[in-house]
């Protein structure tokens, strides 16, 4: 970050009266605290390492890197450039300002201030390219680089809109904070279709519906699908659909489930394949949903099942796989182990994205189970757990 320059040639004669009635502590003192009223916020991160240079007896003008301060007195030079730089950063926060505190509380590897700073940061002024710019580089910062990956993807839905937050989303890593930004997106594109289908059914029946549920809101209006007409972008349902699997909470589940149940009954032109067991994307997707928060459970088992059947020669190993996460999630960790054993015995552990036959024998607590797959696969550590535990 490249100091300000200053055009008021007066500060050199002003830093020799300064010297000259006070002394070099006091001096370096009246120096930051003019470059704090006058927001030099670089220029004062140097002048407190110019003073602790000074008080060690270091050379005042020298490279600010801890590797050339003598290593006797690199404790002590690098706890005053971690005060420094914290000092300047909230300063540089107190103006707003999140890019531009960020780089001096990444130096010191505390993220604790931004943090705090994104949970509360407004977005509501942005008449200016500066401010648009500053919104991105905001984002970046929440999202990007993971430091408030909820705020930055409820920034980027807000701003950028649906369409861009799933081609963002496309580039998310595991980890913190990627459930919550599913969950937004979720909620978002049921948000949007309620909102365009209330507005379609208001304009038809002359009084807005005050149902909230999409399966409410078509229900008995088969004519809101009539000539190929859709609500939203229904490329936008598809990798929602897709990810929403991922969460786990009833909410999101029962709204990702209302998108699948609207969109399998888009036109057939609008109709996703995907590829096994989700030919039919939407209503496939809608089974699986729903089975989630405890609907039609059977029945959902027993479609995975027939597909998982028909795939063993022709459609590889996805559908039993699926299959066997979805027992997983019913926690019907019994029917899971006899799916694997059915569908999955002959297939390579390292192609397999579900769990092994060993860790199903585990979550099922069937130690015995355990301990004769143990054997079968020469795998003594397994086989001691299972001794161990059982």
């Amino acid at each position: 970050m490249p100091a300000a320059r200053t055009s008021d040639d007066a500060i050199f004669p002003w830093l020799e009266q300064l010297l000259r009635n006070h002394d070099t502590g006091a001096a370096f003192e009246e120096l930051a605290a003019r470059f704090k009223r006058d927001k030099q916020y670089r220029r004062l991160l140097d002048t407190r390492l110019m003073q602790k240079r000074f008080e060690l007896g270091l050379p005042l003008v020298s490279s600010a890197r801890i590797g050339d301060v003598p290593k006797d007195l690199q404790q002590a030079y690098q706890d005053r450039y971690i005060e420094a730089a914290r000092e300047v950063g909230e300063l540089i926060l107190a103006d707003r300002d999140i890019p531009g505190a960020w780089p001096y509380f990444r130096a010191i590897g505390d993220t604790g201030p931004i943090v705090r700073a994104l949970d509360t940061f407004d977005d509501t002024d942005l008449d200016t390219p500066e401010s648009r710019e500053a919104l991105g580089s905001t984002i970046h910062i929440a999202f990007q680089e993971g430091l408030h990956p909820r705020k930055g993807f409820e920034l980027i839905l807000k701003h950028y809109g649906l369409c861009r937050a799933i081609t963002m989303f496309g580039a998310y890593p595991q980890g913190d904070g990627r459930h919550d930004s599913i969950r937004l997106l979720v909620w978002s594109l049921h948000r949007q279709l309620v909102e365009h289908l209330s507005r379609a059914i208001a304009d038809v029946e002359g009084t807005p519906p005050e149902s909230h549920s999409i399966a409410a809101l078509i229900e008995g209006r088969d004519w809101l699908f009539e000539n190929n007409a859709q609500y939203t972008d229904s490329s936008h349902i598809a990798p929602v659909l897709e990810l929403s699997a991922e969460v786990d909470d009833t909410v999101t589940l029962k709204l990702a489930g209302e998108i699948a149940g609207y969109a399998s009954r888009l036109g057939e032109m609008f109709q996703y394949s995907e590829d096994p067991p989700f030919e039919r994307a939407y209503d496939d997707r809608r089974i699986y949903l729903e089975a989630l928060v405890g609907s039609d459970v059977d029945r959902a088992i027993r479609h995975f099942e027939d597909k998982a059947a028909r795939a063993v020669d022709r459609d590889g190993y996805r559908p039993a796989e699926v299959l066997v996460e979805l027992l997983i999630r019913l926690e019907r960790y019994d029917d899971a182990i006899q799916a694997f054993r059915r569908y999955l015995m002959d297939a390579a552990p390292a192609d397999l994205s579900c769990p092994s036959l060993l860790q199903l024998c585990q979550m099922a607590g069937d130690f015995e189970q355990l301990k004769q797959v143990a054997k079968q696969q020469s795998d003594p550590l397994s086989y001691m757990a299972a001794l161990i535990q059982g």
